[in-house]
């Protein structure tokens, strides 16, 4: 299926659920959003368009001009528990093919770009955010915390096995994004490098995401009415 037909469309999936599905860009990572219809998940994905712009010019990478404006979607995914409780959790079959060193290069400056524009987000946050309508969400600091616990566990499906870093110990969360840089950054058969792991495409692009949509969410909830 292809939304608004143009030259040279944006390649999609989506991640199909009971009650959620999730649309990325499969050259991408990190853009990715979630709607209650496969229709509602690229609306999603295109009004983030602006949004992950800022992204990629983090990452050095240039993002084309009308990225947004058309969608083709090369391959649907079964949905799982995790899917419609709010995360991506489906590996495409893209993710698995052979990893060059210029491809590995550009998804960990895409990744590396993605922490520099939470660490952005975070400097002008408030500690204490704008709560959801009923109450509920975390603060700045316990939101940062969620996301490195996350990347914790995210790194060792990459064979790296770091400690938590603490929110603010800036040489720790330093060292914990280098060994993951490390583990995205070679030459790759597409294949998990552990046991139980995740091959590296699939590990840039659901870190990326997670990265992002907490960084989304501190924007919107740092502002007052937002």
């Amino acid at each position: 299926m292809t939304v608004k037909a143009t030259k040279s469309p944006t390649r999609v999936y989506l991640e199909v659920g009971e009650r959620r599905v999730f649309a990325g860009a499969l050259d991408w990572p990190g853009w990715c959003r979630s709607g209650k219809s496969e229709q509602l998940a690229l609306e999603a994905l295109r009004a983030y368009t602006p949004r992950y712009e800022p992204v990629a010019r983090e990452a050095g990478v240039a993002f084309p001009a009308g990225a947004g404006d058309a969608f083709e979607v090369v391959e649907r995914l079964p949905g799982s528990m995790t899917t419609d409780f709010g995360a991506p959790g489906a590996v495409p079959a893209a993710d698995s093919k052979p990893l060059s060193a210029a491809e590995a290069k550009r998804l960990g400056a895409l990744v590396a770009g993605a922490w520099a524009f939470l660490d952005r987000v975070a400097a002008g946050a408030p500690a204490e955010l704008r709560k959801g309508p009923r109450g509920g969400g975390r603060d700045r600091d316990k939101l940062i915390e969620h996301v490195l616990a996350a990347e914790v566990a995210y790194a060792r499906k990459l064979g790296v096995k770091p400690g938590q870093p603490a929110v603010g110990d800036a040489p720790a969360i330093a060292a914990l994004r280098r060994g993951i840089l490390a583990a995205l950054g070679g030459l790759s058969d597409g294949a998990p490098p552990v046991a139980k792991g995740w091959p590296p495409r699939y590990a840039a692009r659901r870190i990326a995401w997670h990265v992002l949509d907490h960084a989304w969410e501190l924007e919107d909830r740092g502002t007052p009415g937002g």
